[in-house]
């Protein structure tokens, strides 16, 4: 996969669409092999393939920043996992898998609740569905949710004063993101991986037709 052809768009939306259940990076391999970028070409094309192969190490990375910086105040870190939340709701496959589970467990004690949960039909126009795809959570579009996560984590911040320190560790943890995916080399396991999750995407669409 050439990473110098991807625009920040398709990273961003191939981040979106992607698998987050897999386990982290070992620290052994997130901290193995770092040297200087060549040229911008090589810096841009790394940044891309590291915080798609690194993704859910960098995820982790940004929570434990957040958490650090608000350890006196257990109304920030709840902020904070409010954050992370809405923030992991704009991915399709953890917005499945939450609404899946989530109505599973409701189906054990309310089958009749958990029949309201179910997503409206999608229109069908010969043979296809008619958009795409909608993600719905517990019976209503995804984005109510991540709304009013935000909205609720926004109060919380407010509320606890802690906006500034929000955007020191936010940036600190960005930053911190930012070094390790532009020094990290990128190695035959991550090449080898983006290589199949293309494949993937390309069978997806394949068998969506």
């Amino acid at each position: 996969m050439d990473w110098s052809t991807v625009t920040s768009e398709d990273l961003i939306e191939a981040l979106r669409e992607v698998e987050w259940s897999s386990p982290p990076r070992s620290p052994s391999e997130f901290f193995s092999r770092f040297t200087f970028p060549r040229s911008y070409a090589k810096w841009n094309s790394r940044l891309k393939c590291n915080l798609y192969y690194y993704r859910t190490n960098y995820f982790i990375l940004i929570i434990f920043g957040l958490g650090m910086g608000f350890l006196k105040s257990w109304m920030a870190i709840f902020a904070a996992l409010l954050t992370a939340l809405s923030i992991a709701f704009l991915n399709d496959s953890f917005a499945g898998s939450f609404n899946e589970k989530f109505t599973r467990m409701v189906r054990q004690l309310s089958p009749h609740l958990a029949a309201k949960m179910r997503p409206p039909l999608t229109p069908v126009i010969r043979g296809r569905p008619s958009s795409k795809r909608a993600i719905y959570v517990c019976g209503k579009p995804r984005w109510a949710f991540v709304l009013l996560f935000s909205a609720v984590s926004f109060i919380l911040w407010f509320v606890t004063c802690g906006l500034l320190t929000l955007l020191w560790a936010l940036s600190i943890a960005l930053l911190a993101t930012v070094l390790h995916a532009s020094l990290r080399t990128p190695n035959l396991k991550a090449r080898l991986n983006t290589f199949r999750e293309e494949f993937r995407a390309v069978w997806r669409n394949y068998s969506e037709l």
